[in-house]
């Protein structure tokens, strides 16, 4: 394990490095979040389809237990039961355009993967980099457990646990437990745990903070790396679950579903359920008792128990709903935690925009009307008041202060931007595929996707890295 616990020391180096200034180290987190001898009990594997072009190279990394679907370079790097996608990579002669500007691609866009360390973290690329928009690239990082990377450019960057860097660009910085940023350039900057802060200069910014005491319920890590919390506990108490099917080389389909529809075989879907037409379930997904209608999904990491979607739902990464029902078109937001119960539902009315990283925790019955905002933290109907508030209402507003959310701009530009980006993914997901070439999506492109599974070394100076590799043609 020599070559490994090298990687670990040179990976701690390089971040550390860019993160002086913002004194953090995180040497202790990689030395003790995962042992050592786990990363050599999990193989990786990688997607071969006739719809992603077929290209990764692995070099001097440990890639343990970690699914590669599109094109991807990883060099030096731990990814630990990590989901990169690219999906949505961008092809030679693509054009795009930042701030006005149109610029075309000179060869096809790759995800770059160096000098970091991720943790069940999950990468998606719908790319907003306008520096070299042919790399996706992750640099000199550490991201924790279940945090979630979205449009990069990063570089010697800190994620928390459960944290996102939605859209990103990033710079060197901290971004803290549970919190959510959509905000560019960070540089030098450290973000508190539990701020969702959403700015776009001189367009709108929306930021909120949770009060004392709650992120550190829900999410802690301490100083030694050991992850704790009621997400923690909730997870930990179904990941057994995925015992059996992470064991098997091919796992058995988890259920029949419809012809235009798709289940990753490393989902877990169990009790009654209902998968409805053009609906996606992502690997790494748990669905139980619970029904999803047409063209819903439930991305990575999401967990849907004792629900019902009416159909068109989107549930981002890492998203959690338990005992609720939600009306067509609910947008349930990244790492968002809607817990109901058998004696507290709780209800989401059509076309609202459940904000990424809310928490809904029911202590009673709760329903929240049509076409909502909500954000925050909310345990009762009366938090409601503080805490959501009529998407056309919010279209209005040039300012809000309301309880810990203070908002500045253009309410409709804000909520505008968030309906373009669901009908995106809804597009993407292949929901409204009508039988054409042209709305084929995520659902029906993975159908026909074989998985291809690869190994460490299991002893002397190499056990627990992976073999250098190079898969297809770079050309």
């Amino acid at each position: 394990m020599e070559k490994l616990n090298e990687l670990i020391d040179h990976i701690a180096s390089r971040v550390n490095v860019n993160l002086k200034t913002m004194n953090v180290d995180v040497e202790i987190f990689l030395k003790e979040a995962i042992p050592a001898d786990k990363l050599t009990h999990y193989y990786a594997f990688y997607a071969l389809t006739t719809d992603h072009p077929l290209y990764f190279r692995f070099r001097k990394s440990n890639l343990g237990g970690t699914y590669f679907l599109g094109k991807c370079e990883v060099d030096r790097s731990v990814l630990y039961k990590s989901d990169v996608r690219g999906d949505e990579l961008k092809d030679k002669g693509t054009v795009v355009e930042f701030n006005g500007i149109s610029t075309k691609l000179y060869q096809d866009e790759i995800i770059q993967i160096t000098n970091s360390f991720l943790i069940k973290t999950l990468v998606h690329n719908h790319s907003k980099n306008p520096e070299i928009p042919e790399y996706f690239k992750i640099l000199n990082t550490v991201a924790m457990h279940y945090s979630n990377i979205h449009g990069t450019t990063t570089e010697g960057v800190y994620l928390g646990p459960f944290a996102t860097i939605d859209l990103s660009i990033m710079h060197n910085c901290v971004v803290g437990d549970y919190s959510y940023v959509q905000a560019g350039d960070l540089s030098r900057r450290t973000i508190d745990p539990g701020h969702i802060w959403i700015y776009y200069e001189g367009l709108f910014e929306f930021d909120y903070r949770y009060p004392k005491g709650v992120v550190e319920k829900y999410v802690s890590l301490d100083k030694s790396g050991k992850l704790s919390g009621e997400f923690s506990v909730f997870l930990r108490e179904r990941q057994n679950d995925f015992a059996s099917i992470y064991s098997a080389v091919l796992p058995d389909p988890p259920m029949d579903v419809p012809i235009n529809a798709f289940v990753s075989p490393y989902a877990v879907v169990k009790g009654n359920c209902a998968i409805g037409e053009n609906s996606l379930v992502a690997q790494r997904a748990y669905i139980a008792d619970s029904t999803l209608g047409t063209g819903a999904n439930a991305q990575e990491n999401c967990y849907i128990l004792n629900s019902k979607y009416d159909g068109m739902n989107v549930t981002a990464h890492g998203g959690k709903v338990i005992h609720s029902h939600l009306g067509r078109k609910v947008f349930t937001g990244f790492n968002s935690f809607l817990r109901g119960s058998e004696n507290a539902k709780i209800t989401v009315g059509a076309k609202s925009i459940v904000m990424p990283h809310t928490i809904i925790d029911a202590t009673e019955p709760i329903t929240i009307p049509e076409g909502s905002l909500v954000w925050g933290y909310i345990t009762k109907q009366d938090d409601l008041a503080t805490q959501c508030i009529a998407l056309d209402e919010f279209a209005k507003l040039k300012e809000l202060d309301l309880g810990n959310l203070t908002f500045r701009g253009d309410g409709d530009q804000f909520v505008a931007a968030f309906q373009h980006r669901i009908e995106h993914i809804l597009e993407e997901n292949g929901a409204y595929f009508d039988g054409s070439d042209k709305t084929r999506g995520h659902a029906q492109k993975t159908q026909s996707v074989s998985f291809n599974l690869f190994q460490p070394f299991l002893a002397g100076a190499e056990e627990g890295m992976f073999p250098t590799m190079t898969i297809g043609d770079s050309a």
